[in-house]
């Protein structure tokens, strides 16, 4: 047990992502602070607020300046916000410029603006895993197109169906969540520059251009003030625990494909077991399973952080930095495992063969009862194939053997029943699926290559 699961020594390997981590890390957001803090200068100085010549001079002054976090930390405790510490970091490095530092902003217009642009790194970082996980999903559905294998519905064998196809279900609200990045990165990269009480009393009129000449300078976009509208964080929150559910969707479908008495495929290297030697545990697929779970649980913190008192309020506020960082890294975490199960799958055809012809090929019944379906009434049809299922259940045997004997004359049983029909419609739907998925990848690749 450890109090950072995510960062720590021992558990960090398996449920953390050290580049997510990296992007989130104090230092990063340290420096992604200073940054607003120099184009803030750069700012006020252009509208006429400040001294010409001071924003450069901050400038030179901050180039590769590194906070002292342990600082930052002290003035949190005093504080509850790290901001006034900085500031006072900041003007020491100045000098007599650094009065210019810091002009009409509060510490939520610093702590957010640095925040999405840490954000906005990590969301890079899922804009290009998602993509390489949908390739190596369609790589996978192009590789299993003819491994027939019994679908399943409600955990009871149903009809046949592709590991192909299932690839591409796999795949397929990946490459909705892909196509919704864009969107969810301009609701949410937002510059937030409102002063105390969120309408720029201090800087007033200007403090619209101000926050426009910042947006620009960061790389952000710009829009409202946004201290009590917590909304783009509650959707960024709600988008990962989506990401999540879809690959425990994956993880789960191969954690029970790996089960011994199926052993129908399986993906990644498998963990050993300390007493038994035959075992082979399917440890990334399982992580995964505990990561959505996790991302899951941390979701209703960005809710109740939602619904702040009034203009701000600190203590709700808070709850984001409770959840938020832990929500990214363990989605990271959690494509990172999903990208190496998805090039590591592998199929057992022959076992998957054995679980087609259980009951005497019983996955066949639809089609049976369609096909007798041309020659007698639906419900003569498939009371007629309940009667064979009865005779292969009592006697042994194949239900084409029984339909054979029991069924209508001229009927190509073998080929009526033939698992393999399964191949041509599944190949159909996993194009449809990837059809979509073509730009998201070719976008990929290309940026790459640049």
């Amino acid at each position: 047990m450890t109090p950072t699961p995510l960062t720590g020594a021992v558990t960090a390997p398996l449920y953390g992502d050290p580049e997510a981590t990296a992007l989130l890390s104090e230092a990063a957001v340290a420096a992604h602070m200073v940054s607003f803090e120099v184009a803030l200068a750069r700012a006020t100085e252009a509208v006429g607020l400040t001294e010409t010549g001071s924003a450069d001079a901050i400038a030179k002054a901050l180039d590769g300046f590194a906070p002292d976090l342990v600082g930052l930390g002290q003035g949190t405790a005093s504080a509850g916000v790290p901001v006034p510490a900085l500031v006072a970091q900041l003007r020491k490095a100045c000098g007599p410029e650094g009065q210019a530092l810091h002009w009409g902003a509060t510490s939520q217009d610093v702590v957010d603006t640095a925040t999405v642009m840490a954000l906005r790194d990590v969301l890079g970082l899922f804009a290009a895993r998602l993509p390489a996980l949908i390739a190596a999903l369609k790589q996978a559905s192009e590789d299993q197109a003819e491994t027939v294998m019994a679908g399943r519905t409600r955990s009871q064998i149903a009809t046949p169906i592709t590991l192909g196809l299932r690839a591409a279900n796999w795949a397929a609200p990946l490459i909705s969540l892909t196509e919704e990045l864009p969107s969810l990165r301009e609701k949410l990269c937002r510059v937030q520059f409102g002063g105390a009480a969120g309408n720029n009393l201090a800087v007033a009129p200007h403090g619209d251009e101000i926050a426009r000449q910042i947006a620009e300078m960061l790389g952000l976009f710009h829009d409202n003030v946004w201290h009590s509208d917590r909304n783009a964080v509650v959707l960024l929150g709600a988008w990962c625990a989506r990401v999540a559910a879809a690959l425990a969707k994956m993880a789960s479908d191969l954690v029970v494909m790996g089960r011994s008495e199926a052993a129908e495929g399986k993906a990644g290297k498998g963990g050993g077991s300390s007493t038994m030697p035959q075992k082979a545990n399917p440890v990334g697929a399982e992580a995964i399973v505990t990561l959505a779970a996790y991302i899951n649980g941390l979701n209703p913190l960005l809710v109740t952080a939602a619904s702040p008192l009034e203009e701000r309020d600190g203590a709700k506020w808070a709850l984001e930095w409770f959840a938020l960082p832990q929500i990214l890294i363990a989605t990271a975490a959690a494509l990172r495992h999903g990208q190496e199960l998805a090039t590591s799958l592998q199929a057992f055809p022959d076992n998957m063969a054995r679980m087609l012809e259980a009951n005497g090929g019983a996955v066949m019944s639809e089609a049976a009862s369609f096909a007798l379906a041309a020659h007698m009434p639906r419900a003569d049809a498939q009371g007629l194939v309940k009667d064979a299922l009865k005779i292969v259940n009592t006697r042994g045997g194949t239900l084409a053997d029984a339909l054979a004997e029991i069924g209508p004359k001229g009927i190509d049983w073998a080929a009526a029943l033939d698992p393999k029909r399964a191949i041509a419609p599944s190949q159909m739907q996993a194009a449809a699926i990837f059809a979509r998925a073509a730009p998201l990848i070719e976008t990929s690749s290309s940026e790459e290559d640049e």
